[in-house]
């Protein structure tokens, strides 16, 4: 949910860019409703994906089966849906709307391409598709008031020279393409990943304004030059309340690192940091 939904006045757009769990969305919509807030405001883009309900379960035993090599993911699905989107079968939010569509290629992908793959290799158990369509089809009726083709609202937004405020997560260096590759996340948070992802397009750019950490943290495997491995990194770690907000692990804690917010700042075009 994004965070300006609590201004009233703020038009709130997940883009195209974003993967959403319908149900994690709608969990946070009933979350705010339970303290009187409408989220009225909120737009969902057509084009953002579908974390699916099989997506959590692949991302666990494909993480599961990488052992020792395993690169900390957080178990939500992300990855393997940024992966159906990549492989042309994933499911966009806009889809809800058309239940034949959904109908058939659901079948097609649970059927032809999941559950084998869950059955023959990990030896799990198969997904209906029947009863996923009918749970998706009560989604769609939830969410059906926030779909939209947001792309005419920015434009628009950008012809009043409205100010307009992209929210992300992450950073640079777990960028698919820039980060440290494969200890990264499965899309771009970067200036021009923030582009792709709402379709803005570059020439309205003027100015991109880098920010950084006084330390350098991160969650899960990977290389970290600068790791503080001892009592300093421990007393920045707690008063830093430096723990995953998804997963609630302890960040991995460090100095700041002057050649990678130099190599940050040359990715993103950074001209004030």
């Amino acid at each position: 949910m994004p965070s300006g939904i609590l201004y009233p006045d703020c038009t709130c757009v997940i883009g195209n860019g974003v993967v959403v769990d319908p149900i994690v969305l709608l969990k946070e919509i009933a979350q705010l409703r339970e303290r009187g807030i409408e989220p009225k405001n909120l737009v969902v883009s057509e084009r953002a994906h579908m974390v699916m309900r099989y997506h959590p379960l692949f991302d666990q035993l494909e993480e599961e089966a990488r052992g020792d090599d395993r690169l900390g993911t957080t178990w939500r699905g992300i990855g393997p849906a940024y992966a159906d989107k990549v492989r042309r079968i994933g499911f966009r939010i806009g889809d809800l709307q058309k239940e034949a569509f959904m109908r058939k290629k659901l079948a097609f992908v649970v059927d032809q391409v999941k559950n084998p793959i869950l059955t023959k290799l990990y030896g799990g158990e198969p997904y209906n598709w029947e009863s996923m369509l009918a749970e998706y089809a009560g989604y769609a009726k939830q969410l059906d008031p926030y779909i939209k083709d947001t792309f005419p609202i920015v434009q628009d937004a950008l012809d009043r020279n409205a100010n307009i405020l992209l929210e992300g997560a992450q950073a640079t260096m777990l960028d698919l393409d820039f980060g440290t590759y494969p200890y990264v996340t499965s899309s771009n948070p970067t200036a021009g990943g923030a582009l792709t992802g709402s379709g803005i397009p570059p020439t309205k750019v003027d100015l991109t304004i880098g920010v950084f950490k006084a330390y350098t943290s991160r969650v899960g495997y990977g290389p970290f030059p600068s790791e503080l491995t001892n009592e300093i990194g421990d007393q920045i770690r707690e008063r830093g309340h430096e723990f995953g907000t998804v997963t609630g692990r302890a960040r991995r804690i460090g100095w700041f690192d002057a050649a990678v917010a130099r190599y940050t700042c040359r990715v993103n075009g950074v001209g004030v940091a």
